[in-house]
């Protein structure tokens, strides 16, 4: 904590739904997050100069890849004189009037046990998607068709997540799909856990953003070899994806 702030730290990958969810917490009138900052997403990695940004180790798609992004509590950068550096790096961007304060960064997915034990007392909002809506718009971006690679990454981010959760004081998961599909219940149960009173979404929120992603990859399969080749890599990583309520079998059915 500093001067009596509270840090809410948002954590999910590329595409996961982390940008609409940090718009929707920011718009309560006792946080505060970051907003025409100039940087990718107004994303608080770009605005620091303590840890490694994802932009360092291969971007979206690839930077869980790299061990260097994956930060605990035993890196050498904890100590207070890095807690008291990004607090002035992001400080510029708050509205400090406002006691919690929220920064948002994808690979924060990989750094909540690193930025704890910078704030003991943060807490953590974690979302996740499923793999097909993250996969194809990064894949795009990237200018591949490896989704084996797309699908990978997704899986070793997120069992690094699940294995430093087991470390975390105050952290709540939720699902993108659910976000979309109840907008309202879901903030109610964030704001709680935050210890703050609930308010109304504040913008409509898109509950068809999956489907259009569930088509494209139909579409993909057109092609014949593109087909047998989307086939095997989802019979190859269906039993792991399952793990997480997702199913690349039967996307639109889920688990």
């Amino acid at each position: 904590m500093e001067g009596g702030h509270r840090f809410v730290f948002l954590a999910g990958l590329h595409r996961s739904g982390t940008t609409l969810l940090a718009r929707l917490l920011a718009a309560h009138p006792q946080i505060s997050g970051f907003a025409g900052t100039g940087v990718p997403a107004d994303e608080g990695q770009h605005l620091q100069t303590v840890y490694p940004s994802d932009h360092e180790h291969g971007r979206p798609g690839r930077f869980g890849f790299a061990p260097e992004m994956h930060l605990t509590e035993s890196s050498p950068l904890v100590s207070e004189e890095n807690a008291l550096k990004l607090f002035e790096e992001w400080s510029p961007h708050w509205d400090l009037s406002r006691p919690v304060l929220l920064e948002k960064s994808p690979p924060n997915l990989l750094k909540t046990r690193f930025l704890q034990a910078l704030y003991p007392t943060s807490s953590f909002v974690v979302i996740v998607r499923h793999p097909i809506p993250v996969s194809l718009p990064t894949a795009k971006w990237r200018g591949t068709r490896r989704f084996d690679r797309m699908f990978e990454h997704w899986l070793r981010c997120h069992a690094l997540f699940e294995a430093d959760r087991e470390h975390l004081a105050r952290v709540h998961v939720l699902k993108y799909e659910q976000l979309v599909s109840d907008p309202a219940t879901v903030l109610q149960e964030i704001f709680e856990f935050l210890g703050l009173d609930p308010i109304p979404p504040a913008e409509p929120v898109d509950t068809g953003a999956n489907e259009k992603y569930f088509r494209r990859w139909q579409e993909l399969k057109r092609d014949p070899r593109m087909r047998a080749y989307l086939d095997l890599v989802s019979l190859w990583y269906e039993r792991r994806v399952r793990r997480y309520g997702y199913s690349l079998l039967f996307p639109e059915q889920g688990v």
